[in-house]
C-alpha cells in the first residue's frame, strides 16, 4: 500500500462528499520523445505503467513512472483556512505550535473552503471564543494532518480522455438539474449548481474537463493520455484510517 496525496476543487469535493464522485482522470505527462505512448498491462492489481514508444530512432524506449495501484490511498487537499491568529504562520509552524502545547499529533482548528464547515471550532486551547476565519490557504498548502478525506483506490486504468464512457462521466461527478431524473431522456447535466451544463454527462464532463485543463494545453480535443482512477470514499483524516487498518 502506498499513501499520496491528490487535489480537488471546491465543486468536486462537495461531489466527493455527497457520493457522487467515485472515479477521476489525470493527465499522463509525456516527455516531449515519447509522443506516442501504448498502454502496457503490467501487474494483476491494474496498469501500473504506460510504455512509451519513441518518435525517433534517438530515443530507446522507456516506461513512464509507477502511478498508483489497488489499495493505494490518497488523502485530498483541499482550499481551507484557519483562526486569524493563526495566518501569520505556514502548515508546518502550525503542527510545531499544536505539538509544543502538548498535544500528541497536530492540532487546529479550521475551516473547509468548499462547504464552510468549521472543524474542531470549539474555542479555548489558546483560541479566542467566536475567533474570526483567516485568510484563504489553497489545496496545495494543506498538510496531512488537516486533510477530512481519504480515498482507497479500486480501480487504476489508462486510458485517452474521450475513452469516457457516459456511466464514468455521472461517476466523474455529473449529475442531472435539480428536479430532474437520471432515468428521465430529456435530463441536463451539470458538475455543480449551474455548472458546465450540457445535455450529456460526457457532454458536461467535456466543460468541466476544459474549465480545468485547456489554458495548461490538455483540452478534450487533444485527447491527452490519463490515468483514470476509480476509488472508495472514506470521510477521516488518512492516518485515522491507517491506524485503524494496523488495528
Amino acid at each position: 500500500m502506498n499513501v499520496r496525496n491528490i487535489r480537488f476543487s471546491g465543486p468536486m469535493v462537495r461531489a466527493l462528499l455527497d457520493g457522487r464522485k467515485t472515479q477521476t482522470r489525470r493527465v499522463l505527462t509525456i516527455p516531449r520523445d515519447y509522443s506516442h505512448a501504448v498502454v502496457s498491462r503490467r501487474g494483476s492489481d491494474g496498469p501500473r505503467y504506460v510504455q512509451l514508444t519513441p518518435s525517433s530512432d534517438y530515443v530507446s524506449a522507456r516506461q513512464a513512472p509507477r502511478t498508483c495501484a489497488t489499495g493505494d490511498l490518497l488523502w485530498v487537499r483541499e482550499a481551507w483556512r484557519t483562526p486569524e491568529s493563526l495566518d501569520h504562520l505556514s502548515p508546518k509552524q502550525i503542527e510545531a505550535r499544536c505539538k509544543e502545547l502538548g498535544y500528541h499529533g497536530p492540532w487546529c482548528p479550521r475551516v473547509t473552503e468548499a462547504d464552510n464547515h468549521a472543524h474542531q471550532w470549539l474555542g479555548g486551547d489558546g483560541f479566542r471564543e467566536g475567533e474570526p476565519v483567516g485568510r484563504f490557504r489553497a489545496s496545495m498548502h494543506m498538510p496531512r494532518w488537516a486533510s477530512r478525506i481519504t480515498l482507497n483506490v479500486t480501480d487504476v486504468r489508462v486510458q485517452r480522455l474521450q475513452e469516457i464512457s457516459e456511466a464514468d462521466a455521472k461517476a466523474e461527478g455529473i449529475r442531472p438539474l435539480p428536479m430532474q431524473s437520471e432515468t428521465d431522456s430529456s435530463a441536463w447535466w451539470e458538475s455543480d449548481y449551474g455548472e458546465n451544463q450540457a445535455r450529456t454527462p460526457v457532454a458536461s464532463f467535456r466543460k468541466l474537463w476544459n474549465s480545468l485543463n485547456d489554458k495548461r494545453d490538455n483540452g478534450w480535443d487533444t485527447n491527452p493520455l490519463v490515468i483514470a482512477v476509480s476509488f472508495e470514499v472514506i470521510k477521516a483524516n488518512v492516518d485515522t484510517v491507517l491506524s485503524e487498518v494496523a488495528a
